[in-house]
């Protein structure tokens, strides 16, 4: 089992960046996906981006495309998201997340490791 652990959240304004790194531990295959999810108050989960350990290939919500930066560390087993341009309705808690196999999947159903997730609240 995949164990991850997220961090970087925090308060920022409209207009500011933050990155949010999450660390996996057990992490013994190349086929493995791993990217994020994240949840506002009231709403449902919803997928952000993801990326394929192997290939480094990526895939985002049209919500974050052009602003957000999936990425991953090889060396250091951890991914990475790099949100600019951040806006009210990016408020949400974050999750790291990791399933086994070569496809992105965009239903949270469909990953079995999850961080415990990072608050990010961005303010107007």
């Amino acid at each position: 089992q995949v164990q991850l652990v997220e961090s970087g959240g925090g308060l920022v304004q409209a207009g500011d960046s933050l990155r949010l790194s999450c660390s996996a531990s057990g992490l013994t295959w190349t086929n493995y996906i791993m990217g994020w999810f994240r949840q506002a108050p009231g709403k449902e989960r919803e997928f952000v981006a993801a990326l394929k350990w192997s290939s480094a290939s990526t895939l985002y919500a049209d919500s974050v495309k052009g602003r957000f930066t999936i990425s991953r560390d090889n060396t250091k087993n951890t991914v990475y998201l790099q949100m600019n341009s951040l806006a009210t309705e990016d408020t949400a808690v974050y999750y790291c997340t990791g399933r086994r196999g070569l496809r992105i999947a965009l239903r949270g159903s469909e990953y079995d490791s999850w961080g415990q997730g990072t608050q990010v609240t961005v303010s107007s």
